[in-house]
């Protein structure tokens, strides 16, 4: 057979097992296993290899069939509870009722074939020890088969809540990209309008800065998973227009490690931490925002701070700072599920800083 022909023969036979169900792909492992454990007993027993295989094949079908059978049964009403002191009750005793055709069939093939008799057993030992053992084999496949299905819908309630969540954040999210700030949009608009008599140089920069934004913001609304660049060109046009507002009372500084910039991440992620160090920061003296994105391994390291501190006091801007910080622990969890670090914390190193840390490790889980 050549080389091809062997691909062929694999790539069909994957295409087949991959097309049987979750069930009879379990049956053929599990029974295969069982019957090569079964197949070496045997021949310890009786010294042979053909008696062996002539006892495990036909036992090892038989079984495949029983266990199909009480695959019919636990898939009844009667046993979707899981695994009760009822259900325990019906194992071992359906358990004990579907040994009985495979021990008749062990006690007849004994009487016929002579070869297959066990010295030093009587007639009663020949039906009674294959009904014990294979009550007990059929016992735990059954516990085994009610941890797996347990198993099963604690995995499927789980994606079926996690996908729950991932639909209400990303209404969330294009909730909040849709219904831009008023104030902000009030503010960039009115200043365009000031600038424009005496500056207009000034206004067109400051109108394409927030045509950027707008058109990152929207962008966004189908895409949870962006480049690092592509996020910080929407955080530069924010921040542009924020300049253009503040002027020389806003200072900012962004830096992206060129092995970042095509690294992917959640989109509108640093966004309410970028709007909370402009909003919130102390500008008494002019506020400083800066922002560093670095990358090492698998791992991005992001790093926003800005003039300021963190006040215990709730102010209305400060639940709304809340509300964006518990939005960006919301979407860490939904995209890097224990993959992620963040800490929000104030340094008095000089003056005070608020500063944002945080770690993102592996690509994001784009929301279904």
């Amino acid at each position: 057979m050549s080389v091809n022909a062997i691909v062929r023969t694999a790539g069909s036979i994957g295409e087949y097992w991959n097309g049987l169900r979750l069930f009879w792909r379990a049956q053929i492992l599990g029974w295969g296993f069982f019957a090569i454990l079964d197949l070496v007993y045997q021949r310890l027993i009786y010294h042979e290899l053909s008696i062996a295989v002539s006892r495990v094949v036909p036992t090892v079908l038989s079984l495949v069939v029983v266990s199909s059978i009480l695959h019919a049964f636990y898939t009844a009403r009667h046993f979707e509870g899981g695994l009760t002191r009822r259900t325990v009750t019906w194992i071992l005793g359906l358990s004990i009722v579907m040994s009985l055709p495979v021990a008749t069939l062990a006690f007849v093939a004994n009487d016929v074939m002579e070869w297959w008799s066990v010295p030093g057993r009587d007639p009663l030992d020949d039906f009674m020890f294959p009904l014990i053992h294979y009550s007990i084999v059929l016992c735990g496949w059954s516990l085994c088969y009610f941890w797996l299905r347990a198993d099963m819908a604690k995995q499927a309630e789980h994606r079926h809540a996690m996908r729950a969540e991932a639909e209400a954040l990303r209404a969330r999210l294009e909730e909040l990209r849709l219904q831009l700030d008023p104030h902000f949009l009030f503010n960039a608009l009115n200043g365009v309008a000031e600038e424009i008599p005496e500056h207009p140089a000034a206004a067109l920069a400051m109108l394409r800065d927030l045509t950027a934004y707008l058109r990152h913001s929207l962008d966004g609304i189908h895409q949870t998973v962006v480049t690092v660049e592509a996020e910080v060109a929407g955080l530069s046009a924010y921040l542009g227009v924020q300049r253009a507002r503040f002027g020389e009372r806003l200072r900012t500084t962004l830096h992206v490690d060129p092995e970042a910039a095509e690294r992917r991440i959640a989109s509108f992620l640093l966004q309410p931490l970028v709007e909370n160090a402009v909003q919130h920061g102390n500008r008494d003296h002019g506020l400083d925002v800066g922002m560093d994105i670095r990358a090492a391994g698998d791992r991005l390291y992001i790093t926003i701070d800005n003039t300021g501190t963190l006040d215990d006091h709730t102010t209305p801007r400060r639940r709304h700072a809340g509300i964006g910080l518990e939005n960006v622990r919301r979407r860490l969890a939904l995209h890097y599920p224990d993959r992620h670090q963040f800490v929000l914390q104030q340094t008095e190193s000089g003056e005070s800083r608020v500063v944002a840390t945080m770690i993102l490790e592996g690509e994001p889980c784009s929301a279904p």
